[in-house]
């Protein structure tokens, strides 16, 4: 099964052993966003709201460079160091999702690279092309 690469500039560049995203047929797995700003690969400046939505705007970088967008998400795994700010991600979030929403879990961890507060990962299954 042929495997292919996704890479956009419009997200931050990998900064190890991996890809932004692979897609395989209508499957396209994303890796994991931190709040880095693509154009400096530095952490965005401010808050944990400037943080989340940077990694939605980097996540959906890479969506549109894979032909979808954030809805076409089925899965969507947020990875904080404070669960706290899970109630921000819900309002963050519905700004950049409708419904019917991704399947998705948050799960609470002790660091992140970079020193970041939010990381998050999917899974993307591209509509059907219909051609005329």
């Amino acid at each position: 099964m042929p495997k292919h690469v996704i890479h956009t500039h419009n997200a931050p560049q990998a900064i190890g052993t991996y890809s932004q995203a692979i897609k395989v047929n209508r499957t396209v797995y994303l890796s994991g966003q931190i709040p880095l700003v693509p154009a400096t690969m530095t952490m965005v400046d401010g808050d944990i709201i400037a943080q989340i939505t940077q990694v939605f705007e980097n996540l959906q970088a890479v969506t549109h460079a894979a032909g979808g967008d954030l809805n076409d998400i089925v899965k969507l795994n947020v990875f904080l160091t404070d669960l706290a700010h899970f109630p921000i991600v819900n309002e963050i979030m519905g700004n950049y999702f409708h419904q019917p929403y991704p399947a998705r879990a948050a799960i609470g961890v002790a660091a992140l690279p970079k020193g970041a507060g939010v990381e998050m990962d999917g899974i993307m299954v591209l509509p059907v092309q219909e051609y005329a």
